[in-house]
């Protein structure tokens, strides 16, 4: 079995001391693919340097809201450079959070529309986040005509109309952790419907650890256990599931080479 982890932020502190080890516990577990998305600038680089070291292993590079704040212009030229890097395969992640409110909205809503826009500029596709701000998500990937780049919704956990919305934009919908815990029926049910060549699976590790480790620090080898529910939940063996979202990300993740190649 080969599963790909879409969303791992192996350069958080989290792993400054074992990063070795969890890239190891991840193959073993079948996690032969990562993708590494930053947060700002210096995590940019972080993440790059990490996947310079590992096969399997990429970066994408971008501004998430919460990082939204006085963003200075210097900063977009540097995301537009290191996007050029060749273990770069997305610019992300990037989005708009209206839970945390870190930077305002108006200026959360600009940082997202400039980075489509660096992102069509660099032919790469986009890691979108959304966290209590699905109306204003969807209107500006509309708007901003992100279907010209393709993209994925992390951490999907709305309903199945948005998710045909963001679809209909030539996105793929990827489920984390959450898709695993007990109260989250609403979150399986979308699973269950997702088109088979739309749907990616993820960590977010070192956040939102799948049952029965939910509170830990999450890891890439747990990709394993959000692809087992999803794969119980559409009623398909496991490494049918595996193999249909490692050719997904394939398919999105464009860069990504074969490993040996």
């Amino acid at each position: 079995m080969t599963l790909f982890d879409t969303h791992c932020h192996l350069m958080d502190e989290q792993f400054s001391e074992d990063v070795d080890v969890v890239i190891q516990r991840a193959k073993d577990a079948g996690v032969q693919y990562i993708v590494v998305p930053a947060v700002d600038v210096v995590t940019a680089r972080r993440a790059i340097a990490i996947a310079e070291r590992y096969e399997g292993v990429y970066a994408a590079v971008g501004i998430h809201p919460e990082s939204a704040k006085d963003v200075p212009a210097s900063d977009f030229d540097e995301i537009e450079r290191l996007a050029s890097h060749e273990k770069v395969v997305a610019i992300g992640e990037i989005g708009l959070d209206y839970y945390w409110d870190a930077a305002p909205r108006p200026e959360q809503q600009n940082v997202l529309r400039r980075q489509i826009e660096l992102a069509k500029r660099v032919e790469l596709p986009v890691i979108i986040h959304n966290r209590e701000s699905t109306e204003d998500v969807v209107n500006l990937l509309r708007d901003a005509k992100a279907s010209e780049v393709g993209g994925v919704m992390h951490c999907f956990n709305g309903t199945l109309d948005v998710a045909e919305a963001c679809m209909a934009f030539g996105f793929y919908i990827s489920f984390g952790g959450p898709v695993t815990f007990k109260k989250a029926e609403d979150v399986r049910e979308v699973a269950a419907q997702i088109p088979a060549d739309r749907i990616l699976v993820e960590t977010d590790s070192p956040y939102l650890s799948p049952h029965p480790f939910r509170g830990k620090r999450n890891e890439p080898a747990r990709v394993r256990l959000v692809a087992e529910q999803i794969a119980q939940v559409r009623g398909v063996d496991v490494d049918v599931l595996a193999a249909q979202t490692t050719a997904n990300a394939f398919a999105l993740f464009r860069g990504v080479k074969r490993n040996g190649e």
